[in-house]
């Protein structure tokens, strides 16, 4: 079994090293590591959608990067600050994953950087 690692060795906000990859990819399996709404090393801000538009953003860079696209994302995972933003970031979501939308899981979380929203997922493609 073969596996690839997508941007060891970066920084967060604050210019901390990040002890992990931002994915991991595995026998067509893509595992991409929680995304904020980061940009430049700080959280752009702006409020829970355009955190959220950021955050999903984030994660499909990383997915384009490995070759996979929205299609190929089977699992998402969501963590929300605050639970009256969970209608509105439906509204986000629901605008990228319409057409293939994928199992997720949405929780309520304090976050660890000042955000309202952070989004993971799993990614399959045959190769």
């Amino acid at each position: 079994m073969t596996i690839k690692r997508y941007g060891t060795g970066e920084t967060g906000a604050g210019k901390q090293p990040l002890p992990f990859a931002r994915a991991v990819e595995a026998n067509g399996w893509l595992y991409v590591s929680g995304q904020v709404a980061m940009q430049k090393g700080e959280i752009a801000g702006g409020g829970i959608i355009a955190e959220s538009r950021k955050a999903i953003e984030n994660m499909i860079a990383i997915l384009h990067e490995a070759g996979y696209g929205l299609e190929d994302v089977v699992r998402v995972g969501v963590w929300l600050d605050d639970p009256r933003d969970f209608w509105t970031f439906n509204g986000i979501y629901a605008e990228y994953f319409g057409e293939h939308p994928p199992a997720r899981a949405c929780v309520q979380s304090r976050m660890m950087v000042d955000c309202k929203v952070e989004v993971d997922c799993v990614a399959y493609k045959a190769k």
